[in-house]
């Protein structure tokens, strides 16, 4: 009936809708899904729903729910040697390894969102109260497989997106309400999220990695701008001229190498060039001075025409 409904609302074909499709979480357990829907036109390239008529309880929908995330953290048995061993080097490391490279990717299209393969609950039935409660139970202990994380940034205070990569997207509504409004209602709710939409706004994920990347390029911008104002009000100001340095003098005047040549480190670039510019013409006119030879001296000239021997009497 479920499936009925999901396809008279256009979301899966007859030959896309797949009953008791096994998922091996493990060497020994498989874990069937009740129906697999695979509706790409409608937005959902891939669903598995599981169907309760009562016969479960809370707790076993929270274990049903771990064993798909433990599922989706699977690599495939002809999986590289390098990434192998950088799963089996710590539990989180699969968490580095691309979704393309796991296991579930052999049998699933990607689902264009973020997040491991969405599961939808699907309550038959029941009562409201078993609703809610199952509904709790969910939200509570199996936190750690749909909940999204904090992204991990320079900027925490302006990022407020969240990580849905390693989450399962899970997602609750009623055969009730799927009969009574049509499975292409809002009559679907995702769990952590209040209130009621259709499937694909209640699996799509607004505050997830599109509004991450938003959210770091205009924090990134503006630290950008933050820094270059701290720096402005850094920049020296020449204490002959009043100007302020530029770039390269003032990069000239920290930097130790160039530091020990940069002369009266508290002038400007142009004022620098100027003490230089004078520098070398006293130096030429020194070195002028030194290469022309001296002028002689005056000196009376010397009697002609005496000496020891003209003397006369």
């Amino acid at each position: 009936m479920t499936a009925a409904e999901l396809h008279r609302a256009g979301i899966g074909h007859r030959l896309g809708l797949q009953t008791e499709i096994a998922h091996r979480p493990g060497s020994r357990f498989v874990q069937r899904a009740d129906l697999v829907v695979r509706a790409s036109e409608a937005g959902v390239p891939v669903l598995l729903v599981e169907v309760d008529c009562r016969t479960e309880d809370a707790h076993d929908l929270v274990a049903k729910l771990r064993r798909y995330w433990e599922w989706g953290r699977l690599l495939p048995k002809d999986a590289h040697k390098r990434t192998v061993d950088l799963v089996r080097s710590r539990p989180d490391a699969i968490e580095h390894v691309d979704h393309d490279k796991r296991l579930w990717r052999r049998f699933y299209p990607p689902t264009g969102r973020e997040g491991l393969v969405p599961l939808a609950f699907v309550f038959a039935d029941t009562t409201t109260a078993k609703v809610a409660n199952t509904v709790a139970a969910l939200e509570q202990d199996g936190r750690c497989y749909w909940a999204p994380r904090r992204y991990g940034t320079l900027y925490p205070k302006a990022i407020t997106a969240l990580d849905y990569r390693q989450a399962v997207p899970v997602v609750i509504t009623t055969l009730e309400q799927l009969q009574e409004h049509g499975a292409g209602a809002a009559v679907w709710r995702r769990i952590g999220r209040d209130g009621e939409r259709t499937l694909m706004a209640a699996l799509d994920n607004p505050d997830g990695h599109a509004l991450y990347r938003a959210q770091e390029a205009r924090a990134e911008a503006e630290d950008k701008q933050r820094r270059a104002a701290q720096r402005e009000a850094q920049r020296p100001v020449c204490s002959r001229c009043g100007r302020k340095f530029s770039d390269e003098r003032w990069e000239e005047i920290t930097v130790h190498r160039t530091a020990v040549r940069a002369g009266d480190r508290s002038v400007c670039g142009p004022c620098r060039a100027d003490d230089v510019a004078h520098q070398e013409a006293d130096a030429e006119t020194v070195r002028l001075q030194a290469a022309t030879p001296p002028e002689p001296e005056d000196s009376p000239e010397p009697e002609r025409g005496r000496g020891w021997f003209c003397w006369r009497t």
